[in-house]
């Protein structure tokens, strides 16, 4: 959708005649429609990223910027096809695990030596933030942000439970055992559930079991190699189903049914990721929402390593535009710098920043919750890099989501899915 904001270049251009060149932007973070252009003021992910982008429309000197309509679950399906046809957006967003899977085949543009023209400054980037959007050493995109999974707690039902130490800080499990022992104390206190996620639809379930498989020193897969028949993966899915045998938590929550629950004061744990920090907050600061007393909190060691699933957003632009159509390519850079220049504001969702400079300021260190999730960023971890990173991430999600939705075992669906992601990798 176009948003008709108007500032005072984009009325000079039309009092003179002159015309803005359009930058089409593709982008998932669901629906905003009213995000505005306060950069400051709108709150979760949506209206934040829109804000930023109807900032930039207004603002950019002789750049105007059109966010295509596209839906999150197939995002990517879409962009692959708009590749096909030869018409992807000028801008896109896109994860660091799908960099191979793209320039791999060479559809991503080198910005190596032209970032610098367009106001951006690479050495300003966290050094993980570089590596992120680094393909053969050159530079194929803009980083945004490092996301991770979250415990977001419910602070009253945890200590109804006696889960909160002197500090006041949530007492969480450091074993699989005293993770049960937590889950039914809640239960006994609150007649609630304990941890409640999306585990019937989006992949954060996969996500909870991956940290589960990290914390055993243990990967799905080493190379070319599937490595998912294993004793760590199953230490790491009956970590999760014993909850569900107890009755502790509902497996057949989606990603809007498991928040809604969390905000609805019937889970004391949600599993989410730092995109939801200031929207939960502002739900707690409503009288009207049950949650009222919140806390984000790094992912609990379970077993012996700290470590919970993390990536990385990033912008890009496509190989193509810059080899055939330059004005339009010098006005996607000018986005991607507006948006790398507003790394603070998009922060303002929990996303951790990749600007060194705004990492080390103090309004990033005065953002709500922050200080209550610092350990995430060192135990943050990913499957190595792999151009099947989608497809593999399919296969588990399907296979786990069949333990705990229609009864299938452990056994069978690790073997089930040790063999279809092998067979992934060898293609």
């Amino acid at each position: 959708m176009k948003h008709a904001i108007l500032g005072a270049t984009a009325l000079a251009l039309l009092a003179t005649g002159a015309t803005a060149q359009e930058v089409t932007l593709g982008r998932f973070f669901g629906d905003c429609e009213n995000a505005g252009t306060d950069t400051k003021a709108s709150v979760g992910e949506a209206c934040i990223i829109q804000s930023i982008i109807n900032a930039a429309d207004a603002q950019l000197d002789g750049v105007s910027v059109n966010t295509l309509p596209t839906d999150w679950g197939n995002y990517y399906d879409q962009i692959k096809a708009a590749y096909a046809g030869g018409t992807p957006p000028d801008v896109h967003v896109m994860h660091r695990h799908r960099v191979p899977e793209f320039a791999g085949i060479g559809a991503l543009a080198d910005l190596t030596d032209d970032l610098a023209a367009a106001g951006i400054d690479p050495s300003d980037w966290e050094a993980a933030a570089l590596e992120a959007v680094t393909y053969n050493d050159r530079i194929i995109g803009v980083p945004m942000d490092f996301h991770a999974n979250l415990w977001h707690i419910n602070m009253d039902l945890m200590d109804a439970a006696g889960l909160v130490d002197e500090s006041g800080a949530p007492i969480l499990p450091s074993s699989p055992e005293e993770l049960l022992e937590h889950a039914a104390a809640v239960k006994a206190a609150t007649g609630q559930n304990y941890l409640a996620a999306d585990f019937a639809q989006f992949p954060l379930g996969v996500r909870l079991v991956l940290a589960l498989v990290w914390q055993q020193g243990a990967n799905v897969f080493d190379g070319d190699t599937a490595t998912l028949d294993t004793a760590e993966a199953r230490n790491a899915i009956s970590a999760v189903t014993q909850l569900f045998d107890a009755e502790l938590a509902n497996p057949q929550l989606n990603y809007a049914d498991s928040q809604q629950a969390f905000l609805n004061g019937e889970a004391a744990i949600l599993v989410n990721g730092t995109w939801v920090v200031d929207f939960y907050a502002s739900e707690a600061a409503n009288t009207e929402t049950a949650l009222s007393n919140y806390y984000a909190a790094d992912f609990p060691t379970l077993f012996g390593d700290g470590a919970t699933w993390a990536d990385s957003h990033m912008w890009a632009i496509p190989a193509p535009l810059k080899a055939n159509d330059p004005e339009t390519y010098d006005a996607a850079l000018q986005v991607l710098a507006f948006i790398n220049d507003h790394n603070i504001d998009w922060a303002r969702t929990g996303h951790m920043a990749v600007r060194s400079s705004v990492l080390e300021s103090a309004e990033y260190a005065a953002l709500p919750h922050r200080n209550e999730y610092t350990g995430t960023a060192d135990i943050a971890r990913d499957t190595p890099p792999s151009a099947r990173y989608g497809a593999i991430q399919d296969v588990l999600n399907r296979e786990f989501q069949a333990i705990w939705l229609t009864g299938k075992s452990p056994d069978d669906a690790l073997a089930d899915a040790q063999l279809d992601v092998q067979d992934l990798l060898d293609r």
